[in-house]
């Protein structure tokens, strides 16, 4: 019914795929996000970057539901993100996680933020590309954006209870 998805880069441990699980027990309809816990090695660059992330998630979605679009860390319910990527193909490097939690929360299915240790090993492998991935999440920001203003009106309702 659902899919753990763990970045291969070191960064999440496996000992929290119970906590995620839990939670997609509690709420089987809703794509279970990482909130990251960092520990004292995250790189400052990589903070910012996050933020202005969430900033243009929380814009796209007229919702401060995400709060970690990049987490590498994350439990989606299988046949809602099945249906989606086959009605619409998302990024395929940095921009997809982004842009999948973005598409759900456009298609109805609320983000819940599971609670995550995210830590930066020394000597630690990055397939992060500093220029490329960085103009293509802004080009995702970018898209979404326009995206986003027809589906304000029913976006803003449903944060405000009413119908979405």
């Amino acid at each position: 019914t659902h899919v753990v998805q763990l970045d291969a880069d070191g960064q999440h441990s496996t000992a929290d795929i119970p906590a995620f699980l839990a939670a997609a027990r509690r709420h089987p309809g809703a794509q279970l996000l990482g909130s990251p816990i960092y520990d004292d090695a995250v790189p400052v660059a990589r903070r910012y970057g996050r933020w202005l992330s969430r900033f243009w998630v929380w814009v796209e979605t007229c919702s401060l539901e995400i709060a970690d679009p990049l987490c590498g860390m994350r439990c989606l319910p299988l046949a809602e993100t099945l249906r989606l990527l086959e009605r619409v193909p998302c990024g395929d490097r940095m921009e997809f996680d982004p842009e999948l939690s973005v598409r759900l929360v456009w298609a109805g299915i609320r983000a819940v933020n599971v609670p995550t240790r995210v830590r930066y090993p020394e000597g630690g492998i990055s397939h992060f590309d500093m220029l490329r991935d960085n103009a293509r999440i802004s080009w995702l920001h970018t898209r979404l954006f326009f995206q986003m203003l027809p589906r304000s009106p029913r976006l803003l309702a449903r944060q405000l209870g009413g119908p979405a």
